[in-house]
């Protein structure tokens, strides 16, 4: 041991990165290129002696044996640049606590539905199963779980495509990847490059569970058939191995047998898409070794996850939902396509580019009105008209736009927050974005 390690990004997967390493007894440098943070509480958080903010030369990359790169951190940025001309490897957060644990590991991936899946499958495991941890892009370090861990340890992960980019060994017992559409092109440029991502997450994987109703998946899981065990779900073709869902029952398919698991009635999940989730986590549980029973009371007792379609009340017969957590346009078309009734829509936020024409186009027959805030409002407002839809009115606050939809509701209708953006430009994230609406909504 004792290597010297840079480890880049000083939030929380970069904090548990290099509390972990100082356990190991590396030599472990954080660095981050925000110079405003505050070097000593950095240092009393992860117990480093060496913090750097911003400055990062090649001199100093050449210094050390190993870069952890925190999933924030893209490849192609300055710093990673300068690491990469110095000939340092670099590895993600997830590679690393792959590296350092014990235990099999179940993997999520996919542009909508990751935590929601991923929470559930914890949920379904927990029942099975004594130590089962829920980390990853969920908002807890896989770094920080780690130390402890046992052979028996199982750790479902959510991953993201960014985490996805610095994989090599990390290698799941069983992964999913839930679907994938246009998101993140800022990050990753092409739609060739953010598919690739989400990919890595089969390369080394026992059973890969993929989305038969995605065309993209359906391709990729034909070409990995002959090296992988894939499992497919589908909520629109019964499917001869695997998950599918005939009249409200969500059933699997294997050896020519026909299994009812569970009627989607008992559960506390809504739309076609959490059904989807859902039988995504039935296909992983039962890829680690959950029996049926198990599944099937984690499936009832399961509450649907914060900031996705969340109930949030419900005033004069008017019911809110917090769908903050709807970041790019497939997630929020879901969320509409989930409403009972006319809905007054708050939407716009930060701008992560692509087009919102699909979302605007299931506006029909169930958006009522609307309510645009954020950085995207004007170019949502101009795409809308362009595809003929005019019931547009912009804020400046989300608070405007909710008393403006709290005030014409009726009963019956619904008012959600599901932006199709991310939050940055008006909020810390969508957790907050989601918070402030949900007071909003108490305060009614």
């Amino acid at each position: 041991m004792n290597r010297k390690i840079l480890v880049v990004g000083a939030g929380k997967s970069g904090i548990a990165s290099s509390k972990l390493l100082k356990t190991r007894g590396e030599e472990v440098t954080l660095y981050d290129g925000n110079k405003e943070l505050d070097t000593e509480k950095l240092k009393q958080d992860t117990g480093v002696e060496r913090v750097i903010l911003s400055g990062l030369t090649t001199a100093i990359a050449k210094e050390f044996d190993l870069a952890v790169f925190s999933p924030g951190i893209p490849l192609d940025c300055p710093d990673a640049l300068i690491i990469k001309d110095a000939g340092v490897r670099i590895i993600g957060e997830i590679e690393l606590g792959y590296l350092c644990g014990k235990g099999s590991i179940c993997a999520i991936t996919g542009t909508n539905g990751k935590t929601t899946t991923t929470a559930l499958t914890g949920e379904l495991l927990k029942n099975a199963f004594d130590d089962v941890r829920v980390v990853g892009n969920i908002g807890n370090p896989f770094t920080g779980n780690v130390s402890d861990t046992k052979d028996t340890t199982i750790m479902v992960a959510e991953i993201s495509s960014f985490q996805l980019e610095t994989v090599e060994e990390f290698a799941p017992k069983a992964a999913a990847i839930l679907n994938i559409t246009p998101d993140h092109l800022n990050r990753h440029h092409t739609m060739e490059a953010y598919i690739a991502a989400k990919e890595r997450i089969a390369i080394n994987a026992e059973t890969v569970v993929l989305n038969y109703d995605d065309d993209v998946l359906r391709d990729f899981g034909e070409k990995i058939s002959d090296k992988k065990n894939v499992i497919w779900f589908s909520s629109a073709k019964k499917i001869d191995t695997g998950y599918y869902l005939e009249d409200g029952v969500i059933k699997c398919s294997a050896d020519g047998v026909i299994t009812d698991i569970i009627n989607v009635s008992e559960m506390n999940i809504i739309g076609t898409h959490n059904h989807e989730n859902a039988m995504a986590a039935i296909a992983l549980s039962f890829s680690m070794g959950a029996d049926v029973s198990a599944i099937q009371r984690g499936l009832r007792s399961f509450v649907a996850v914060a900031h996705r379609i969340e109930f949030a009340g419900e005033k004069n017969g008017v019911k809110y939902y917090d769908d903050s957590k709807a970041t790019n346009t497939d997630a929020a078309i879901k969320g509409i396509c989930a409403m009972s009734g006319l809905t007054y829509l708050i939407g716009g936020g930060y701008d992560k580019g692509g087009s919102f024409k699909d979302w605007i186009e299931c506006f029909d027959g169930r958006v009522k009105k609307l309510l645009l805030i954020g950085v995207t409002k004007d170019r949502i407002k101009e795409e809308a008209e362009d595809l003929g839809f005019t019931d547009t009115i912009s804020f400046e606050t989300m608070e405007e736009a909710f008393d403006y939809a709290a005030e014409n509701a009726v009963a019956g209708e619904n008012v959600l927050l599901s932006p199709a953006c991310a939050s940055w430009d008006m909020f810390k994230s969508y957790e907050q974005r989601g918070d402030i609406f949900k007071e909003l909504v108490r305060k009614l």
